[in-house]
């Protein structure tokens, strides 16, 4: 396949999966498989963490009105009944920091974990019962707005984010949003959080690799040259734009629909697309 145009499917990709309850991970390295990437080639290594930052920044601009609101009212909050513990922005931080220390410490045991299909396979089906399971008995909830969360439902929700470190296929979305409908969030409540938890979740996850890629000498997991051609340049580019304007759709899109529906229907993509991965790993259609 054309290089441009793979860099423009693989962008669509990530813009729509990332922030769906549907794994971008699982999904892009399924696409890696079925187009046969190298996944050893640095530069398309480099690619996946750069089209993740188109997203990121997707997200910010999308939100950025009510940052900017957030940042105004701290920390007392818009009505004043904030603290510094209790502000939104602090419990964002706060669910950050639960995910991202030991998450960290867990560094190599997720690189073994970030390639594996089987691992995918299993997480996707497993999180699609598990999200069906909470969106169908947790439905009166006591918090409809992300300015009513308590301490303690930022700190869970921050655990649970773990697991989606741990095991990719898992979807940082899908554990944030779960774990909020089961702190008593409405499921709106629960995917507003989500998104602005990914921001620095994302960010400093994908800052980390771009350094690695950047500064090669300072560590042994150098995943990229230093050097890039125009056309590698230009490949570039067309990921990252294509994730930004199709993750920000999909930002657009996810609030509307959660609003009147629930989280069903991605609960059987989930199920349905793990069992066929499984099935084509059985088989030997794709590899590990």
């Amino acid at each position: 396949m054309n290089d441009y145009l793979l860099s423009i499917l693989l962008g669509a990709l990530e813009g729509l999966t990332e922030f769906l309850p549907v794994s971008s991970t699982a999904h892009l390295r399924i696409a890696e498989a079925l187009l046969h990437i190298d996944l050893k080639d640095g530069f398309w290594k480099m690619y996946s963490i750069v089209i993740q930052l188109g997203a990121i920044l997707a997200l910010t601009a999308f939100f950025w009105g009510r940052i900017l609101k957030f940042v105004g009212t701290f920390p007392r909050g818009e009505r004043g009944d904030r603290t510094a513990l209790t502000h939104p922005l602090s419990l964002v931080t706060i669910a950050f920091v639960v995910t991202a220390v030991p998450a960290f410490l867990l560094s190599k045991l997720i690189g073994k974990n970030l390639e594996n299909l089987h691992v995918m396979a299993l997480a996707l089906l497993i999180g699609g019962v598990i999200m069906w399971l909470v969106d169908a008995l947790f439905v009166r909830p006591k918090i409809n707005r992300m300015e009513e969360m308590n301490l303690a439902s930022a700190i869970w929700i921050g655990a649970v984010q773990i697991l989606s470190a741990v095991f990719p296929g898992t979807s940082r979305s899908m554990c944030t949003i779960a774990a909020g409908q089961i702190a008593s969030m409405s499921r709106e409540a629960a995917l507003e959080f989500s998104f602005f938890l990914s921001i620095p979740t994302m960010l400093v996850a994908t800052g980390y690799d771009l350094l690695k890629t950047l500064k090669p000498h300072r560590t042994s997991e150098a995943i990229a040259p230093l050097t890039m051609t125009s056309h590698q340049w230009v490949v570039l580019l067309l990921g990252f734009v294509m994730a930004f304007l199709v993750a920000f759709a999909v930002v657009a899109w996810f609030l509307r629909w959660v609003r009147r529906h629930g989280f069903v229907p991605f609960a059987i993509y989930r199920i349905l697309l793990g069992g066929a991965l499984l099935i084509a790993l059985t088989r030997g259609m794709l590899g590990r």
